[in-house]
């Protein structure tokens, strides 16, 4: 039996006959994990919302029905959707710093639950219940780790804490929204396990929202593929990634990296049609190397394929029984470091107060290269990065540009230097200023570091937009008004107005969908061969890293273990830690074989 039925799910614009989503028709049995992925602008975060009785600001639900512990909740009252949310149906945002509340312990939070949504639960059975899930989901559950806050934990453990916070009250359903976004592949690795043995433990259905397809691989027993706010492809896993017959799936797929092997990130032109400015037909047809005329003009509806496989294309049949699409090609391997070096760093060590962070590191970043560099949540990866962009003072040692000592402040050092090694964030929602356009935003280093006019500023913004592939009649938006992934395009535009020879970046592509992401790849890799722009490229995806850099450096607590070319890294790592992050890095081919019965 379903524990979920969505059928006809459509959501508009209030007030507008334009739809955010439309058809959406699917199940989730007890204990299964389905996948839904897509773009960002496919739906995805809108049908998630929809499983709560919930729409995004300045939309509605407008028709369908979402059936769950058999009741249709679209048609339930506020007093009763407040009942329900958190009890029979729990939520786990992307970002946990977000979702918890800095100024209450994590006890609390979690005793709040039961205050509202089971009052007479006794307090003794109450207190197990909560350490029970904390030991579930791999924290501490004495009274030291309750007392704590919020931002006393990792970002790992803080979305632990929100796996609790959702399961805690034994739901029937679980809505899963990126939640492993931000978080280093062993972290990744520790919270995906912990959702598949909670759903199947408590048979709890989850939905789990994501742009990861790596992740869902090796998560999911189903998977939905949205775009333009339909359900294009549905399927198992294996048939998903094995046998994907719709072409926006083929083309996500030849998108996302693998760390088994160096290939080519295929991107997907254009960009997803927002609600309002969908084409007619199939809204992929613009983008899509399969299609003919037809396309333009019919609506497609959905094909079985398969044994409940379904794709919604008007040449699903004849996709699916064609050959399989050749390969991505493989990539060439990098030219090799140059001579020329911009950016050293010798001996540094670095500290938040008195608890020394970095330890005796060094290394150096010659023109034309990318640097990776890898490790744990908390191994110090971000501190070194702050160091040596002038936003952590508090390290002694060297760094130095062109062989000049950099001063420790950013505030010291002079224009031509800071306009040389730029720096791009890692959260999209802290990077940019609320108040002010993406207009705005990109003028500014033009006019500071430049003094460019206002007139030539405005068509350099729009240059600037299409090269990360926005469109340029965003400059008038403001960030609230964005997706996370237009946001971090948005600062990585920023730092790529001001020319830079040396570009830091920081997870810069854990909140963009892969799509995006083989488009940035591909832009970084085209300002490294023109103008040889030098990249230390921060990051927690190991498969990523076998596409973009040319050597690597591992680093575990403050102290470089291992470094070296990128393939020789990732194909013989030598250091036990290096080791254990490549084995916990998801691929294709560690998606598991389900059986019926496990999906029962």
């Amino acid at each position: 039996m379903a524990a979920v039925l969505v059928q006809g799910l459509r959501v508009s614009l209030d007030g507008r006959d334009v739809d955010v989503v439309d058809c959406v028709d699917f199940a989730i049995k007890e204990g299964e994990v389905l996948g839904l992925v897509g773009e960002s602008g496919s739906g995805k975060t809108t049908v998630g919302l929809a499983l709560l009785g919930d729409a995004r600001r300045g939309a509605r639900i407008v028709g369908g029905s979402v059936v769950i512990d058999g009741q249709d909740i679209v048609s339930l009252t506020p007093a009763r959707l407040t009942a329900l949310r958190g009890s029979t149906v729990a939520y786990v945002p992307q970002d946990p710093s977000m979702a918890l509340n800095p100024a209450l312990r994590i006890g609390r939070q979690l005793t709040e639950l039961f205050e509202f949504h089971q009052p007479d639960m006794p307090t003794a059975a109450r207190d197990e219940r909560i350490r029970t899930t904390l030991h579930e989901v791999g924290l501490d559950a004495d009274d030291r780790f309750l007392a704590r806050f919020p931002h006393q934990l990792s970002g790992g453990q803080q979305q632990r804490v929100t796996l609790a916070l959702a399961f805690v009250l034994r739901p029937k359903v679980i809505v899963l929204d990126e939640p492993t976004t931000g978080l280093d592949v062993t972290t990744q690795a520790r919270v995906l396990s912990t959702v598949r043995e909670l759903c199947a433990t408590h048979r709890v259905a989850a939905l789990y929202v994501t742009h990861d397809m790596a992740v869902v691989a090796a998560l999911a027993h189903r998977i939905l593929v949205m775009y333009a706010g339909r359900v294009v492809e549905s399927g198992s896993s294996a048939q998903i990634f094995g046998r994907a017959a719709h072409p926006y799936t083929q083309a996500l797929l030849a998108a996302v990296p693998v760390v088994s092997q160096r290939h080519e990130l295929v991107t997907i032109p254009g960009d997803t049609p927002s609600p309002g400015r969908r084409p007619g037909g199939c809204p992929f047809h613009p983008r899509c190397a399969d299609a003919v005329p037809e396309c333009a003009v019919t609506t497609p509806e959905p094909v079985e394929v398969g044994a409940e496989h379904t794709v919604r294309c008007i040449r699903a049949a004849e996709l699916a029984a064609g050959t399989a699409r050749t390969a991505p090609r493989i990539a060439a391997a990098p030219a090799g470091r140059q001579d020329e070096v911009l950016l050293r760093v010798s001996h540094l060590d670095a500290f938040h107060g008195t608890r020394q962070i970095l330890h005796d590191v060094s290394f150096e970043l010659a023109r034309k290269e990318c640097l990776a560099l890898v490790g744990e949540s908390g191994c110090g990866k971000t501190t070194l990065a702050r160091s040596i962009i002038g936003l952590h003072r508090k390290h002694s040692g060297g760094i130095s540009f062109r062989d000049n000592e950099m001063a420790k402040h950013a505030r010291d050092r002079s224009l031509e230097l800071r306009r040389a090694v730029q720096y791009i964030f890692q959260s999209p929602y802290n990077a940019l200023n609320p108040r002010r356009s993406i207009g705005e935003t990109l003028r500014e280093p033009l006019r500071v570091l430049f003094g460019v006019p206002s007139a030539k500023a405005r068509t350099m913004v729009a240059e600037a937009l299409e090269r990360v592939s926005l469109s340029p009649s965003l400059a008038s938006s403001y960030p609230s008004q964005l997706s996370g992934g237009e946001r971090q395009r948005v600062a990585i535009a920023r730092a790529l107005v001001c020319r830079p020879e040396v570009l830091v970046c920081d997870e810069i592509t854990s909140a963009l969908d892969v799509s995006v992401q083989a488009s940035i790849v591909r832009l970084l890799r085209g300002l490294q061969d023109e103008e040889g722009l030098a990249l230390l490229f921060v990051t927690h995806n190991l498969a990523l890293v076998r596409t973009v850099a040319d050597r690597v450096i591992a680093m575990r607590d403050g102290r470089l273990v291992e470094t070296g070319h990128v393939d020789d890294v990732l194909d013989q790592p030598q250091d036990p830690f290096t080791r254990k992050l490549i084995a916990a890095t998801p691929e294709f081919g560690a998606a598991p074989v389900l059986s019926r019965e496990d999906r029962t």
